[in-house]
């Protein structure tokens, strides 16, 4: 399961695989210009799988 939602974990924002990197932050990120690969680069704890699942999360919520 890549995202996850822990309402002790980030207020209860849906979260990258329990991580405290939320898909909000990863969207703004990208929103912000950022590529994957930067976003890789600046969080090693993250895969291109999960930047992935931002994306799938994102498109099933809107």
């Amino acid at each position: 399961m890549f995202i996850t939602l822990e309402p002790d974990k980030r207020s209860g924002k849906p979260c990258i695989r329990g991580l405290r990197i939320t898909v909000t932050d990863i969207l703004e990120y990208l929103a912000g210009g950022m590529t994957e690969a930067e976003i890789l680069e600046e969080f090693p704890d993250l895969t291109i799988e999960d930047i992935r699942a931002c994306y799938a999360f994102a498109a099933i919520r809107d």
